[in-house]
C-alpha cells in the first residue's frame, strides 16, 4: 500500500529559481502557468526556465543531503514552487555496478540505474507523476488524466488519489485485463 506524505513545512521556504516557460522550438517565453505547448507561435513543447544565480546562492551539497530520502531532496531543481509537495518515497533508487557489461563494452566502470525498485509502482514514471501532480495541485487542479499503455496509468492511479483527488486514465481497447489490474487494486486514501 502506498502512503503519501505531504510535506507541509510552509508555503515556500526556498527562494524560487523558477522564472517562466520557454518553447524548445522557437524560444517564445511564457509566464509560469498551466501550459504545455507554445500556443502563440509554433505549438512546440515548453520547458522551465531557471534562474541559475538563485540556485547558486541557495543550493549546497549540505542542503541537498539534508532533504528527504526521495526526489524531493532536489526540490530546488524541480518545477514546483511550493514546499507542500506529494512525497510517496519516489526516487533514491540504487546504481548497480555492471562490471561484466562494462568489460564487454570496453569501459572501466559502468553503473545502471535500477528504477525497478522505484516507489510506489516500481517504474521510472513515478518520478514524473510525483512532480507533475504536485504542480497540478499547486495550480489548483483536483482531477488529473492521462493516456497510457501501462506504467504512466499505474503511476497516476497510485499517486493521484492521495491529495490531488481523482485520477482518470484511458488505455487502448486492446489492453489485456492483467495490464489494467494495477490501477484497479490501488487503494484509495
Amino acid at each position: 500500500m502506498t502512503q503519501a506524505l505531504l510535506n507541509t513545512v510552509g508555503t515556500t521556504q526556498l527562494e524560487s529559481a523558477l522564472k517562466g516557460l520557454r518553447c524548445k522550438e522557437c524560444g517564445h517565453e511564457y509566464p509560469l502557468k498551466a501550459l504545455h505547448v507554445c500556443e502563440d507561435v509554433c505549438f512546440g513543447p515548453l520547458e522551465v526556465v531557471y534562474d541559475y544565480e538563485v540556485l547558486r546562492r541557495t543550493v549546497t551539497r549540505e542542503s541537498i543531503a539534508a532533504g528527504p530520502n526521495s526526489i524531493w531532496r532536489y526540490r530546488a531543481f524541480l518545477p514546483v514552487e511550493t514546499d507542500n509537495y506529494i512525497d510517496v518515497g519516489t526516487g533514491m533508487t540504487p546504481l548497480v555496478n555492471a562490471k561484466r557489461l562494462a568489460r564487454r563494452l570496453g569501459l572501466k566502470k559502468l553503473y545502471i540505474k535500477n528504477d525497478a525498485v522505484n516507489m510506489p509502482t516500481l517504474s521510472f514514471k513515478d518520478r514524473v507523476v510525483s512532480v507533475a501532480l504536485s504542480r497540478a495541485r499547486e495550480l489548483g487542479f483536483t482531477t488529473v488524466s492521462c493516456a497510457s499503455t501501462g506504467n504512466l496509468a499505474n503511476s497516476t492511479a497510485a499517486i493521484a488519489p492521495t491529495p490531488v483527488s481523482t485520477a482518470v486514465s484511458s488505455s487502448p481497447p486492446t489492453w489485456s485485463r492483467a495490464r489494467c489490474s494495477a490501477p484497479l487494486f490501488t487503494p484509495r486514501r
